[in-house]
């Protein structure tokens, strides 16, 4: 046991999910006297632990998804136990004791998901008992003297049982405000008791049997029931008594018979969601457009058309989602697009033949689902009316700035863009030693611009107005202009806006806000901000700022006390002075704020000071695993450690060793290379040698580290290895106790709205649940960290600390197990990759807009902040100022598509032929024609995978709807990984001529055949010519030639054939292409394939191999290589060198000698860039090094950069708003490359679509004319 003395003080712990089966449980917990929650959640117990009758003053234990068949033991020895939650568990009714109801306090009773067949014994002497939850049981009846004694209930909850009738006594709960009782079968249960509870705010009688005749005939009494649940039941129509319900706010009448709603339902004015799914309305009543309030409103599955829906549903105005799927509309009402606030419209499987224009003017859709309505067509898409003038700065310091660029480099692109030619001045100062008149003709202009001035001043004069006649007057710092600062990394944004006071104590040269409950008791070695606020005799705001300084206090808490008391004054707009205040000389209107309850307390922290010294590391082995995002788990420091199917990441502070077995992928590999760059960026300085090892050629220091070499490397690691799960704990402290709760970040953040639980991802932590005042502890069972926000208590980072020791002590670990602490803004790298996509670049954003630059004057402090966060436009440029993306090595490809291969169990193809797909012949895999459709099946064996949680959730009870929002219950089941499986992958090939009756006949023929061979192992990825998968390619080892026109077509052996062998940004992205047989379209740098055919019938033809004589050799091999696997030996074979053509053949074949290029520097440098506005603001983004002709977005702005020129490419159909925005983007994107390379500068050009000149065509592979949107 850690000996931190915080045991005693804790009052509240959570250590739900450790694994305390087999009768183990920490010893630790006896020493939390004070403790008075306990939550022991999903750990494994199967009877109570002894540990818990230390506990005297605990109130609330929960001990739900467990073992438990009994809770016989220590809880009837508790005396202050307010609330046992045992739900999920085994219990029966034997297992329930009958002392337990006998708790004086006892208020909370949670005893659902069990095994009982009738109400715990002598549950009626609970007296006090507010919260009864005995859902999902098997109980038949409810005795009668229950509901005697327990008149206080406030909820209760008899769901999913099998009552078939309700205690009379039930109409004595006049006070409960919930009940549910789905799921039983009440049919002859008049619920007569209902009017009698006149405090209900929530009734659920799902699947009762509910019909016109087995309810109450009026529950006018209800005045405060807001949520009713009818769904599932037997209703022909709308009960009657629900009319009387004037707080209704949600009605839920799902899965019903009603074909009709009567005109009295605007007598709902607060209704604010309406479910009416799974019904046979043909209509909906005008009286709906009254409930003004409604926000969502669900129609699925009915018999709804365009004339069942009013035309005045406009006046919903606060409607946010509308769903109607599977019904009869071919249109909707245009003024349904008038509900301005509407998030989510779902209208699939109607028969809707278009939508309204004013569609595109509902601005908040996050959800627009209009799937399976096969004659729609979309509307046009309005023009784009947006004001032209912005107010954006697109410098290149501001753009660099945003885009998370560090301050040196902000400097330096300040610094380069000012730098003088020298040349170029000699140059200017000679042309104007050469020019006299030219200097006459400047001093002209000047004279007259200082006439036009003083001319200027005496009309001011005339008229009186003498703020411009003297411009001296003025004092000198009034016309300073005063730098935009931002405070709210000190201070948050409620500061000074509720009367009170705040404190401030400096550390680390920042202010850090103090709990309340220690305002006026001051450190004597500290300094501290005080901010006094109340409201003046005219009922506005007004604030006193006071800093105050400690007789031992250092120079940097002095200081740093009078600058952030400045800030302070700035950020609020006070008026007021800021006003010094010094121990032991406190003025009284100083000890007035504090009632003159001032005392003084020894010490203070450290100075912010520091002095240098030589970091000491920890030397750690870690083990990598993953697929898509890695991960790190540590490991003992021992060659024994090691295991030949994985990577391992040995951190020996300066020296970081990347360790790759022989079995480990390259994938793998690659980014634990990355994340070791990472680790010596950010927390080395940059000053640590990484160093990539691959079993069997490790240098001897490397064993050393790792306690000497082994004599073999064995697989240790089991197949069914699953990590720990993370558990996220909150430290809390108040006054005299300590508080440890686990938050939820499965339903927490990922989750705003609870989904359906069958749709749940994998879970993992974000970034954004750690709150910047507060401190956490991460525990991942291997470490145990604790981080700590830069505006967290003192007081609370020293207890977390504590507490994290503690945590660490107390259950069973690895020996290699450590606390790790992390600092906002320091987190270390292992920290950040147990979060998902922690990422360290900042977001960009605009600047204000000019109308909100106009109405900003004349506020300060926190309003003219919230001002100017209002219309601020949202932007991202980030993707200029990224590095181009360096070429793969060829070793690199290759081991990428050996592996690749190496998982390919299979390949079988088929090409299109009329109207059905035939198979294609082996021989022709590899060949494709522009004009045909083809369609590879592949099956991949797939390893064995680690995946972040082998837990599985399902649903238990009856299903919601999904959009009703009913409260499913959750349970988790481990399910073993398979051994080995495989996986098959259909890729649809199209090519740029083809139409789109192939991906037509392939959807409703061979993919329903694949998918009833390979139910739930299948998946489809569909290509177009030239945007191909990388594995795809990898499966024809770079021979993957593209012919013209169509497979089986005559007239392509006629002519003479040009075949292009371009490698794009790998090896992968290979390709022969046929081009326009023209000898202007040669390159030196290239290969090229030609075919001359021949009349005869013994010699077809000819065929040269054209090798650039600035070609790569392993190029030119390849292409021999392909020449060979093109034709057979019926045509003679050639290679020749660029020079060495023959005359009478290659030069006539190829339509005759011209002029072409030689260089193809263009490849060392060309990248695409795509600038466009469809995601509600201006964005630009890269495409990838192996970009084609179709990257072209007809709809938005290029820009392509060959080394030389900036090509701004504009579409047909672009806004203009686009077009200056790009053309900003283009000035800085060339800007920034002067200051980066200015050997290369670049010049801008404006092409359009059709006009494009030859060298800006170069740049794309088998240029040709642009593709027809298919038929």
């Amino acid at each position: 046991m850690a000996a931190t003395g915080v045991l005693p003080f804790i009052r509240g712990v959570d250590l739900s999910g450790n694994d305390f089966k087999g009768g183990y449980f920490p010893d630790h917990v006896k020493a939390m006297t004070s403790l008075r929650w306990l939550k022991l959640n999903r750990t494994g117990l199967c009877y109570l632990p002894e540990e818990l009758s230390s506990l005297q003053k605990l109130e609330h234990l929960s001990v739900s998804h467990n073992n438990l068949t009994t809770l016989h033991g220590e809880l009837s020895g508790l005396p202050c136990l307010r609330a046992i939650v045992a739900r999920a568990n085994s219990l029966k009714n034997s297992g329930v004791p009958d002392d337990i109801f006998q708790l004086d306090d006892l208020s909370v009773l949670d005893l659902s998901y069990n095994q009982l067949t009738e109400c715990p014994r002598d549950l009626e002497n609970a007296k006090n008992m507010l919260v009864l939850n005995l859902s999902h049981n098997s109980i038949d009846n409810i005795p009668n003297q229950l509901f005697i004694n327990l008149t206080d209930l406030l909820y209760l909850d008899l769901s999913e049982n099998k009552l078939e009738s309700l205690p009379p006594q039930m109409r004595r709960l006049v006070h409960l405000q919930t009940l549910i009782l789905n799921n039983n079968p009440l049919l002859h249960a008049q619920l007569r008791q209902l009017p009698a509870m006149t405090a209900l705010q929530t009734l659920h009688l799902r699947n009762t049997q509910r019909t016109q005749s087995n309810l109450p005939t009026s529950l006018e009494s209800l005045t405060n029931l807001a949520d009713v649940d009818l769904a599932c039941n037997e209703l022909s129509r709308v009960p009657e008594c629900l009319y009387t319900l004037s707080s209704l706010c949600r009605l839920n009448l799902s899965s019903n018979q009603i074909s009709e709603l009567s005109l009295c339902i605007d007598q709902w004015t607060q209704l604010e969601t309406l479910n009416l799914s799974r019904n046979q309305l043909t209509s909906l009543p005008s009286a709906i457009c009254k409930l003004t309030k409604l926000k969502k409103l669900y129609l699925n599955s009915n018999r709804l058309d365009f004339d069942g829906i009013p035309s005045g549903i406009g006046k919903l105005t606060s409607l946010e989602e509308f769903m109607a799927a599977n019904n009869n509309l071919e249109l909707i009402p245009e003024s349904l697009c008038r509900c301005t606030k509407l998030k989510k419209l779902v209208l699939n499987k109607n028969r809707l033949v278009t939508l309204p224009e004013a569609v595109h003017f509902l601005t908040d859709v996050e959800i627009l689902d209009v799937r399976e309505n096969p004659n729609l067509v979309m509307p046009p898409k309005p023009v784009d009316k947006t004001s032209e003038w912005y107010n954006i700065d697109f410098s290149l310091q501001n753009q660099l700035r945003l885009a998370g660029a560090s301050p040196a480099t902000v400097a330096a692109a300040a610094a380069g863009s000012g730098t003088k030619d020298p040349t170029a001045r000699k140059m200017r100062l000679r042309r104007r030693k050469d020019s006299a008149a030219q200097d006459d003709q400047a001093k002209q202009v000047l004279k007259g611009m200082s006439d036009v001035a003083q001319e200027k001043n005496k009309k001011l004069e005339e008229n009186g107005d003498m703020k411009y006649t003297d411009p001296k007057t003025r004092r000198w710092d009034q016309s300073l202009e005063k730098p935009q600062l931002n405070y709210s990394e000190f201070f948050t944004e409620d500061v000074g806006q509720i009367p009170g006071v705040s404190v401030w104590q400096i550390e680390n040269f920042v202010p850090t806000l103090v709990d309340e409950a220690f305002n006026g008791k001051f450190y004597e070695a500290d300094c501290y901000i005080v901010l006094k606020t109340f409201l003046d005799d005219s009922s506005s705001l007004t604030w006193e700022i006071y800093y105050w300084i400690g007789q031992e206090a250092t120079l940097d808490k002095k200081a740093s006390a009078a600058i952030h008391a400045v800030n302070l004054r700035n950020y609020l707009g006070a008026q007021c002075r800021t006003i010094r205040e010094e121990m032991g000389d406190e003025s009284d209107e100083f000890s007035q704020v504090f009632d003159h309850e001032i005392s003084y307390i020894e010490g203070g922290s450290a100075s912010g000071f520091y002095t240098v010294e030589d970091a000491q590391y920890i030397t750690r082995l870690y083990r990598v695993y993953g697929k898509k995002n890695i991960k790190l788990e540590p490991v003992t420091l021992k060659a024994a450690s090691l295991d030949p199917r994985f990577v391992f990441l040995l951190d020996n502070g300066l020296e970081i060793s990347v360790w790759r077995g022989t079995q480990a992928t390259l994938s793998s590999t690659t980014k634990a290379r990355l994340f070791a760059e990472k680790i010596n960026k950010n927390e080395r300085k940059g000053k640590a040698e990484i160093t990539l090892l691959s079993q069997s050629q490790e240098p001897p220091e490397f064993w050393e580290v790792l306690g000497g070499r082994p004599e073999e490397i064995k697989a240790n690691v089991p197949d069914d290895f699953q990590p720990a799960k993370p558990k996220l704990y909150k430290v809390g402290l108040g006054l005299g106790y300590l508080e440890l709760p686990q938050i939820n970040y499965k339903l927490s953040v990922e989750h705003q709205k609870r989904p359906k639980v069958d749709l749940l991802p994998e879970m993992r932590l974000l970034q954004s649940l750690l709150d910047t005042k507060a401190v956490y502890i991460l525990d991942c069972w291997s470490d145990v960290f604790i981080w700590v926000g830069r505006k967290s208590p003192r007081l609370v980072r020293a207890a977390a600390l504590k507490l994290g020791q503690e945590l660490c002590s107390m259950l069973h670990r690895p020996r290699h197990a450590m606390v790790i602490r992390n600092l906002e803004g320091t987190e270390c790298q292992v920290f950040k990759s147990k979060f998902k996509n922690w990422d360290d670049v900042l977001k960009v954003d605009y600047t204000r807009n000019a109308e909100s630059v106009l109405q900003a004057k004349g506020l300060a402090g926190k309003v003219k902040k919230d001002a100017e966060k209002k219309d601020q436009m949202k932007a991202d440029l980030t993707a200029l100022f990224l590095p181009r993306q360096p070429p793969m090595a060829l070793t690199e490809a290759e081991q990428l598509m050996e592996e690749w291969n190496e998982d390919l169990d299979g390949m079988e193809g088929f090409v299109l032929e009329g109207k059905k797909f035939a198979r294609l012949p082996e021989e022709e895999f590899g060949h494709f024609h522009t004009q045909d459709c083809y369609v590879f099946l592949c099956r991949y064996w797939v390893p064995v995978e680690y995946e972040d949680e082998a837990e599985k959730k399902k649903t238990s009870g009856g299903k919601g709807d999904g959009e009703g929002g009913e409260e499913d219950e959750e349970e988790e089941q481990e399910e073993k990984q398979p051994e080995e499986d495989f996986q098959c992958i259909v890729y649809f090939w199209q090519g740029r001529e083809a139409s789109n009756m192939g991906w037509l006949t392939f959807t409703f023929s061979l993919q329903k055949k694949f998918e009833s061979l390979f139910p739930g192992k299948l998946e489809v990825v569909r290509m177009t010519q030239q945007q191909e998968n990388p594995k795809f390619l990898s499966h024809f080892k770079r021979k993957f030639i593209i012919h013209k026109g169509k497979r089986k077509s005559k007239d392509n052996n006629l002519q003479p054939s040009l075949y292009h062998v371009r490698t794009n940004g790998s090896a992968l992205c290979t390709r022969c292409i046929q081009i326009n047989t023209d000898s202007c379209l040669l390159n030196s740098e290239f290969c090229f394939i030609l075919k001359v055919p021949f009349e005869s019938t013994d010699n077809q033809g000819i065929v040269y191999t054209w090798v650039g004589r600035a070609a790569d050799p392993e190029e030119a091999k390849l292409a021999e290589e392909i020449m060979n696997h093109m034709f057979d030996d019926s045509y003679s074979k050639q290679v020749i060198n660029e020079g060495e053509e023959p005359e009478n053949f290659f030069w006539v074949g190829i339509g005759g000698q011209k002029a072409y290029d030689e260089d193809a520097d263009y490849m060392k440098y060309s990248r695409l860039f795509r600038c466009s506005n469809e995601k509600g603001y201006f964005s630009v983004s890269e495409k990838c090094s192996d970009f084609c002709q179709d990257d072209l977005a007809d709809d938005d702005i290029m820009l392509l950069d060959n080394g030389r020129e900036v090509y701004m490419w504009v579409g047909t159909q672009t806004s203009q708003v686009e077009i200056k925005l790009s053309l900003k983007a283009c000035q800085v994107y060339i800007q920034h490359m002067r200051s980066k390379a200015a050997e290369h500068p670049r010049k801008l050009r404006l092409v359009r679509k059709g006009n494009e000149p030859h060298p800006f065509t170069r740049c794309f592979h088998a240029w040709g004319v642009f593709r027809k949107p298919p038929a």
